[in-house]
């Protein structure tokens, strides 16, 4: 039956390639025919061309006309003809982006694009993380994986869709995963036992891991025990989920405004961000760039995890640290730009 569909798909495919090579000959060949008919009223072959192609397209300016007898017998004939073959030119390309557009719906077009997002899994987590990552760039190529038929947000220009299980190599490779900037797997809600849900993730980052191990990978957990399972696997992030609304939750009711600020920080949307920057050759110490930050209107926050770092300001930087500061976007630009 594969084999069937296959070989269908080649010869429309051929059918096509030859309807569009009758039309091109038919174009040539009365072209060619109208300048030897007519040779006084054309001058040039290309303007017997131009002729054709105005008399198909039913424009008819009148700069060029038959004169004689046959030449008026051959217009009528590409009345006839040209036009009914340029109207299934133009349905045939009315056609392809219609199958293009339902192809699309469908989740079966390959991605072609580059630094392009992978998210997995389709949920409310999803539709937010797509939320959040058009407000860090607009112009970012989304990809969302689901074995669900239909695209979610297919108004949505800049997402593309891929209906298929993302554990499968075939469906990755389609999602062009090798040249992605991150991929994001979300726990399948349609799984109603933690622990096969996290094994599903496990196979995901699996397949992750072998195609594209250069992918920047953050995987959603349902049980922190499971995260044990995945040590032989390639994980940049791990995300346990519902933990961070707990404990949002509990900030919020025993700190008032704690989990305001808190998600003031989760979210680009509301200004402030965290954003992480280079070292300057200027700063010796954890107070040097401190200090230094502070006056170009940004808050030194942390060096990769350590938050205590406002506890270590007379500690020297060292060569390997990775400063991360609260700022707006155009502050940070203006930062790393100097």
């Amino acid at each position: 039956m594969h084999f069937l569909i296959r070989l269908s798909g080649k010869l429309l495919h051929l059918r096509k390639k030859s309807i569009a090579l009758v039309i091109l000959a038919f174009i040539l060949l009365s072209a060619t025919t109208a300048y030897l008919l007519e040779p006084d009223t054309f001058h040039s072959w290309f303007n017997a061309l131009y002729w054709v192609m105005t008399t198909m397209a039913t424009v008819g300016y009148g700069d060029y006309f038959a004169t004689t007898s046959t030449g008026k017998i051959f217009t009528m004939f590409l009345y006839i003809f040209g036009i009914g073959l340029l109207s299934l030119v133009i349905g045939k390309i009315i056609d392809a982006m219609g199958e293009m557009q339902r192809r699309r719906g469908a989740g079966t077009l390959t991605f072609h694009g580059h630094n392009h997002v992978v998210l997995i899994n389709w949920n409310r987590k999803t539709k937010a993380a797509v939320d959040e990552i058009l407000c860090y760039d607009k112009g970012c190529g989304i990809v969302i994986i689901d074995e669900n038929g239909r695209h979610p947000l297919e108004e949505l220009e800049q997402v593309h869709f891929i209906s298929g299980d993302a554990a499968s190599d075939e469906i990755l490779l389609k999602a062009n995963i090798g040249s992605a900037r991150a991929a994001i797997v979300f726990s399948d809600t349609r799984i109603d036992e933690a622990s096969l849900s996290d094994g599903k993730t496990l196979l995901i980052a699996s397949s992750i891991e072998r195609i594209a191990p250069q992918v920047h990978t953050t995987v959603e957990i349902m049980q922190e025990k499971n995260i044990q399972n995945f040590k032989h696997v390639q994980v940049n992030e791990f995300v346990l989920s519902h933990d961070a609304i707990s404990r949002l939750a509990v900030r919020s009711a025993l700190q008032e405004g704690n989990a305001e600020v808190i998600h003031q920080l989760l979210s680009r949307e509301h200004g402030d961000d965290i954003y992480e920057i280079p070292r300057s050759s200027g700063w010796g110490t954890y107070g040097d760039a401190f200090q230094d930050l502070l006056r170009q209107g940004a808050t030194l926050l942390s060096d990769r995890g350590d938050l205590g770092i406002n506890r270590k300001l007379d500690q020297r930087i060292p060569a390997d640290a990775r400063l991360y500061i609260v700022a707006d976007e155009e502050t940070y630009r203006r930062i790393i730009q100097s």
